[in-house]
């Protein structure tokens, strides 16, 4: 069916310039999931999407008793995600550093980022002004995803299998209602009652989107990461599709 989808304009000459990784996973059914992609190992440089490697290594940092949870965190938290502050993000990295995300992105309790596959989610860099760190070791991105990493993130985070089911509700929440609406929420304003957890990101010719998607007692994620001179549209049309399928 994604195959089907991609096969179609204005996708096909995406997927054929090698322009445009998607995954789609189905958890309808928990005990059953249902995976499809498309260039889903693909590491692209992935703007403001990264950012959940931040919203990771905070709450991880709040679950080893090495920060508190105070309602401003959560507020810088629900910045950093939901209307994509590039000011509080570049604060929380200073916050438990560089070195406490690249740790737990790179723990092999997740695997989210593994140099010796295809890479992942990175984080090698601030937002808004602060400098570089270090550039992921695959590709010597800045802020790297592949969409298969970054379904697999919503997906643990769905079963609570993200540091601990208190901190995966915790993030699951913060994701929740998003301010930006543009992309797969722009898109499924067409699909009234769905509940979206999303982190987007758009830099220059770079656009990505990731969400979890939960409406009628279905629930999928869809991921998508786009390099094009103009969005024109593409990732709205590109997850009424996906919606479409699911259903």
């Amino acid at each position: 069916g994604l195959n089907q989808i991609l096969s179609r304009r204005p996708f096909r000459s995406l997927v054929n310039s090698d322009a445009l990784s998607v995954v789609l996973v189905d958890l309808t059914d928990p005990d059953y999931p249902v995976f499809a992609g498309v260039d889903e190992d693909h590491e692209r440089y992935a703007a403001s999407l990264p950012k959940i490697g931040i919203l990771l290594g905070v709450l991880n940092e709040v679950e080893k008793g090495s920060l508190e949870y105070t309602p401003e965190l959560r507020s810088q938290l629900v910045g950093m995600i939901r209307r994509s502050s590039n000011t509080t993000s570049s604060d929380l990295i200073r916050l438990i550093g560089f070195e406490a995300i690249e740790e737990v992105l790179t723990d092999p309790a997740y695997e989210l980022y593994d140099e010796t596959r295809a890479g992942g989610i990175w984080v090698g860099k601030g937002y808004g002004g602060m400098g570089v760190w270090q550039r992921d070791p695959l590709s010597q991105l800045s802020h790297a995803a592949t969409a298969r990493q970054v379904a697999r993130f919503l997906v643990m985070m769905e079963r609570g299998e993200l540091v601990s089911p208190w901190a995966s509700s915790e993030m699951k929440d913060v994701m929740g209602d998003p301010a930006i609406k543009h992309k797969f929420v722009l898109g499924l304003d067409s699909r009234p009652g769905s509940r979206i957890f999303r982190k987007s990101g758009t830099w220059r010719r770079y656009h990505a989107d990731a969400a979890l998607v939960e409406r009628n007692g279905r629930r999928y994620v869809a991921v998508a990461l786009l390099e094009a001179e103009q969005n024109r549209g593409y990732l709205s049309r590109l997850i009424v599709e996906l919606d479409d399928l699911v259903f």
